[in-house]
């Protein structure tokens, strides 16, 4: 037949197996399959191509260049074939499954573990998995597919967005914070100048939130008295609880330690610093019913979700 293939997804999982073992021997070992059995299936697979697929001159198994082509192009297609069993899998009307969602730092923190808190309630046999990286990082594994659905704060990149649906989800407001025994209350903005302040890296998407509102209000940021650059919020929140300056954290990771009086809100007179959530997945990408679910109760505020997390303003 015209459209017969020359090789079976066993072959390929076979070359797989010594791609990656470095032998024979080894690989019919991780197969639970006999070394003979395995050396004939690549016999037969090399004349059927008409190439030779590994150099067998050496201790180890090396692939030649017409086998690194056939193990690429291998493993998209046992890829393929993971999703369509995935696929069949879910028709099971959600009585199990599984979900990869990413978040940016702040999201993955404060606002994450509440969602998926009510999601479970909802789908107890789903398992979840959460991935906290940069809004960057988290863009570019949706777009590989490796991931199911995100939320982060950040601006997606636009290399990436063309591989994404993003979708506004709510607005997260960042608040300028103070050790509870600071007398300061209220300020100017030209005030912003005289404090020390504490932040995240300039390349977080919090800090280059924070930097363009400043720019637009007539502030350089870089006139700022940073004090302190630390790596995580909490740190940052337990460098302002102890007086060590002051710092913009979003609302959603400080709304508890302000209403137990650990921190203290400062009024920045004219200054209001927003930023908005995105909800975004790759359509591209097989979207299973556990994650079609997951988003669909963000945006319709239906389902499973019942409340939204504290101090978050769903749009």
């Amino acid at each position: 037949m015209a459209d017969e293939l020359p090789f079976t997804l066993d072959q390929l999982l076979i070359v797989r197996a010594i791609a990656q073992q470095g032998s024979f021997r080894r690989a019919a070992d991780s197969l639970f399959v006999s070394q003979p059995a395995v050396s004939l299936q690549i016999q037969n697979l090399e004349r059927q191509l008409g190439v030779v697929l590994f150099d067998r001159g050496g201790r180890k198994v090396q692939l030649t260049d017409a086998g690194q082509i056939l193990v690429q192009y291998g493993e998209r297609i046992l890829k393929l074939c993971r999703e369509t069993t995935q696929a069949l899998a879910d028709l099971q009307d959600m009585r199990r499954g599984h979900l990869v969602l990413g978040a940016s730092q702040t999201v993955g923190t404060y606002v994450m573990p509440s969602l998926i808190a009510q999601y479970h309630r909802s789908y107890p046999h789903i398992s979840v998995q959460l991935l906290v990286q940069s809004t960057r990082r988290i863009a570019q594994k949706l777009a590989e597919g490796q991931l199911d659905v995100a939320i982060v704060g950040g601006e997606i990149p636009f290399d990436l967005q063309k591989n994404l649906k993003v979708t506004a989800l709510a607005e997260d407001e960042y608040v300028l914070v103070s050790s509870p025994s600071s007398a300061i209350h209220s300020l100017s903005i030209a005030d912003l100048l005289t404090l020390p302040f504490i932040t995240l890296d300039p390349h977080s998407s919090t800090r280059q939130t924070i930097d363009r509102v400043l720019d637009r209000h007539g502030i350089n940021p870089s006139e700022l008295d940073v004090q302190l650059e630390l790596s995580s919020i909490e740190a940052i929140k337990n460098a302002v609880q102890a007086g060590l300056g002051v710092a913009f954290l979003s609302v959603v990771a400080v709304g508890s330690d302000l209403e137990q009086g650990r921190l203290q809100k400062l009024s920045v007179e004219g200054l209001q610093v927003r930023r908005t959530l995105w909800l975004a997945f790759n359509p591209e990408r097989y979207q299973s019913q556990a994650a079609t679910g997951f988003r669909q109760g963000l945006l319709t505020r239906q389902d499973w979700l019942k409340t939204p997390p504290p101090h978050l303003q769903l749009i």
